[in-house]
């Protein structure tokens, strides 16, 4: 037997520790599965009784052949017979092996539907605070792993352990029947020392395949990372660091595949010598029994035949036991991101959203990522019903956070936010998400056409209103432009498109989702001058009649806001309109009085760049 370790990954158990209980509940979690084809099943399993049933009835055959051949009492039609019915057997013990799998595959691919479904919902029901300290790489082959494992654990469950047992209970049956006891014990003690033997040195290679796992899992995630930060490994060119990073944990888990092997090929040395041995004991009674005339010599064949017919499944049995523990291991790792609490959950029976023009309240609001990180200080202010409010202040000071707090990424951890005066605690998030939308200061786009990353805004949008969204954010012609117009690739993550292009293709998604509430989070950060003046003219006209949260950097962007708030170090320390703010000389009036003199400074310098030489 060669058969070769699979990856998987678990950390933290000794060698020689058994399955914990969370891994066994993974299987028990499949038992649904099973149950909703449990029809399919009984039918896989008669079918499964049948290939045995076959395959044990050949080598019974064989001895019916060979001793109808014997000269003494050799009839011509009988041996004929018996090799018609011999071919029969051994098409049947294919055959029924075949319908048996047709027959189960549904069974396996629903369950690797389901379960892969339900992790994937969950982990974009988790909150964002567990994506952001995820790594993407391990995780992704974690659930393949697990997958995968489902796969293989309904396989061998169903198709390796029972069909075995049966095989040694059939043989059993034979060599206690037709033999006399001798050939019955050293049959059952090969077998206890077998799987003895296989247990101990199984669990001994359980930490050498497992570190292996968790080296190939960290290498994966190391280029993955690095591939995702393509731009800035060439900014500083370390291309060759990087390299010699996944070169280095690449080697580490050379060492330990080649570890994982090598104990493999003991096991299966082990294995091979001790079947060999017990055949080799059982077929030296049959030979004796042979000359002594005691047996004939069908009955060698016989038991020549049923002990191969024994040996393959008992060494399969071997690579089962490892290849269960290691799905349900497998499975346990997959099933242990089920396990990961969200943070932000709907109360049972929450209602949605009250409906209508949304005013916005935030009360005493406190918030911190860590108890001894605060970013949020008793912040109080309304955003009443179709009005705009912007907060302004220097970075880190907590103004992103508003949104996504309001957006119920996190829960407050003081005070309360409140939409039409219902907590956001207390209501559906799909409803209170499906209400707000939102122009992020970094705009991320899925590796597809433009088309679908502005569509994604709402799916269900005909293809005037995708264009419409795209002519209000004033894209569409340079869409058009393009060789594939609407159809032309983005690239990962938005790469082919520059900032500002990104940008309108986050504010047409925006305005095609047609929301209640805007978010505009330093939303032209990224456009230059003219078409940041071009483009804060649409967000203020798709703006009026709808409740807005502005997040600015640039204050010229805000100036006519209903309201201006300062943030600093987490609290409020200003707010009020632009005039007043201004004539107030506090912090605000010296931000303005900063960036006019900026933009001063660069207008001479564009004016002496452009003045003729």
């Amino acid at each position: 037997m060669s058969t070769h370790a699979h990856s998987a990954s678990a950390g933290g158990r000794g060698p020689a520790q058994a399955l914990r209980g969370s891994e066994w509940r993974a299987a028990a979690l499949l038992a649904p599965y099973l149950w909703e084809y449990r029809w399919r099943v009984v039918l896989a399993l008669v079918f499964l009784v049948g290939a045995k049933l076959a395959n044990v009835g050949v080598p019974l055959l064989m001895k019916q052949i060979i001793d109808g051949l014997d000269p003494k009492v050799a009839v011509v039609a009988v041996p004929a017979a018996l090799l018609v019915i011999y071919g029969a057997l051994r098409f049947s013990t294919t055959l029924f092996a075949e319908l048996r799998d047709v027959v189960f595959v549904r069974v396996i691919q629903r369950a690797i539907r389901r379960v892969a479904l339900g992790v994937f919902r969950h982990l974009h029901s988790l909150s964002l605070r567990f994506h952001l300290e995820r790594q993407t790489g391990g995780m992704t082959r974690d659930i393949e792993r697990g997958t995968r494992g489902i796969s293989q654990l309904l396989n061998y469950m169903i198709f390796s352990i029972i069909p075995v047992i049966l095989e040694f209970a059939l043989v059993a049956a034979v060599l206690i029947g037709k033999f006399d006891w001798r050939f019955a014990a050293i049959t059952f003690g090969a077998v206890a020392v077998y799987i003895a033997f296989t247990v101990l040195v199984t669990e001994w290679r359980t930490e050498i395949r497992r570190r292996a796992n968790e080296l190939d899992s960290r290498a994966n995630t190391r280029a993955i990372d690095s591939l995702l930060n393509y731009e800035t490994v060439k900014y500083f060119g370390n291309e060759a660091f990087e390299a010699q990073r996944y070169d280095e944990n690449l080697r580490r888990y050379e060492a330990a595949a080649v570890k994982a092997e090598a104990s493999l090929g003991l096991l299966n040395v082990g294995q091979s010598l001790i079947i060999a041995a017990a055949l080799t004991a059982l077929m030296f009674l049959a030979a004796e029994g042979v000359v002594a005339e005691a047996f004939t010599l069908g009955d060698l064949v016989l038991v020549n035949g049923l002990l191969i017919q024994l040996y393959i499944p008992l060494n399969f049995l071997g690579m089962v036991y490892r290849e269960i523990k290691q799905s349900l291991i497998d499975m346990d790792r997959m099933f242990r991101l089920l396990a990961a609490n969200r943070e932000v959950e709907d109360r049972p029976g929450a209602p949605p959203l009250p409906e209508g023009p949304a005013t916005v309240e935030f009360r005493d609001v406190a918030f911190h990522y860590e108890p001894d990180r605060r970013i949020l200080q008793d912040v109080s202010f309304v955003i009443p019903a179709g009005q705009r409010v912007a907060v302004v202040g220097p970075s880190g000071s907590g103004k992103s956070t508003l949104a996504r707090l309001l957006y119920r990424f996190y829960d407050v951890t003081g005070g309360a936010i409140r939409i039409n005066g219902a907590d956001v605690r207390d209501v559906q998030q799909q409803s209170l998400r499906g209400a707000i939308g939102i122009v992020p200061q970094d705009t991320v786009l899925f590796n597809d056409t433009i088309r679908y990353n502005i569509h994604y805004g709402r799916p269900e949008a005909g293809e005037d209103e995708v264009t419409e969204a795209a002519r209000a954010a004033h894209i569409h012609e340079f869409i058009e432009s393009l060789p594939a117009k609407y159809a032309s690739t983005v690239g990962e993550r938005g790469l082919k498109l520059s900032g500002g292009e990104k940008q309108r293709v986050a504010i047409a998604r925006a305005l095609l989702k047609n929301p209640r509430i805007l978010i505009f989070d330093e939303a032209t950060s990224a456009l230059d001058s003219k078409s940041e003046q071009a483009i804060q003219a649409e967000l203020e006209r798709i703006a009026i009649g709808r409740t807005t949260l502005v997040i600015a950097h640039r204050l010229s962007t805000i100036k006519d806001a209903d309201q201006i708030l300062v943030l600093s170090g987490g609290r409020i320390t200003e707010r009020g309109t632009h005039r007043e703010l201004l004539a107030a000389g506090g912090e605000y009036a010296r931000m303005w009085m900063l960036q006019q003199q900026e933009a001063r400074a660069q207008a001479l310098e564009a004016e002496a760049a452009a003045a003729p030489r």
